[in-house]
């Protein structure tokens, strides 16, 4: 497979990880803001995190502000994410709900590329990623242990399993105990990279994992998460900070 995913003209895959700052608003006003204020921070991608969005349960409200949060982002990538409680989310959706919430994103024409949960079922997953891949939207397929960091062989194994199932994206992030935890998700990161699944998203979350939100580039992850008005994940770094590190590991 090829190991660059190019969304709006950025290249996932290529050159030093890309950034990408979630939007968490509960409401259309709270989402209008902070897209504003996106527009002032050097980042790569912007992320919906629609888990925290107060009417998710309406599919038209849902269509009506990706449309506005379209016009207001510009070119800049957006992902379409709904990530489920069970994995470090919101709230909890019924399967169907779920699988017609990522349908309507991806066809909606605003959202660039949607996150799937590996664990949402494999024909969920086969049968959206094969829909976002016919509508010409990137497919993240995603798996997020806020608990623990499972060896390094099921880690490979997951983001493997989540290319298997037609993403063009696999992600992983995972809660480290300790440090050896870290070494762990970047030993699996690198493997996973060298076999060319495509480009992969991974991250050892909370403070002991920080350093994998930067240095994961030289493993193979391909994307790192900023925070902005609020963490969307523990560990997150400062996006206004993000870009500087990330020229210094890498080169500007």
């Amino acid at each position: 497979m090829n190991g660059i995913v190019e969304v709006r003209g950025v290249r996932l895959g290529e050159g030093a990880p890309k950034i990408c700052v979630s939007l968490t608003g509960r409401t259309r006003e709270d989402l209008r803001e902070e897209a504003a204020m996106l527009r002032t921070i050097d980042l790569d991608f912007a992320e919906w995190r629609v888990d925290f969005f107060e009417a998710v349960d309406s599919i038209g409200t849902v269509r009506e502000v990706l449309a506005e949060l379209r016009g207001l982002l510009g070119n800049i990538p957006l992902i379409f994410t709904f990530r489920s409680a069970r994995e470090g989310g919101q709230r909890e959706l019924p399967t169907d709900d779920y699988i017609r919430l990522n349908r309507e994103a991806a066809a909606s024409g605003h959202a660039d590329a949607v996150d799937i949960e590996l664990f949402a079922g494999d024909e969920a997953v086969r049968d959206l990623t094969a829909e976002a891949c016919r509508l010409g939207v990137v497919s993240i397929v995603s798996n997020h242990d806020f608990d623990k960091t499972p060896p390094k062989e099921e880690l490979t194994a997951r983001l493997r399993r989540a290319r298997e199932l037609g993403a063009d994206v696999p992600k992983l992030a995972v809660m480290p105990r300790d440090p050896g935890d870290v070494l762990a998700l970047l030993e699996a990161t690198y493997i996973a990279s060298s076999e060319g699944l495509g480009p992969v998203i991974t991250m050892s979350m909370d403070r002991t994992g920080a350093i994998s939100r930067v240095a994961g580039g030289t493993f193979g992850s391909a994307l790192t998460f900023g925070a902005a008005k609020q963490a969307s994940a523990p560990g997150q770094l400062a996006a206004s900070e993000l870009r500087g590190i990330l020229n210094a590991l890498y080169g500007g």
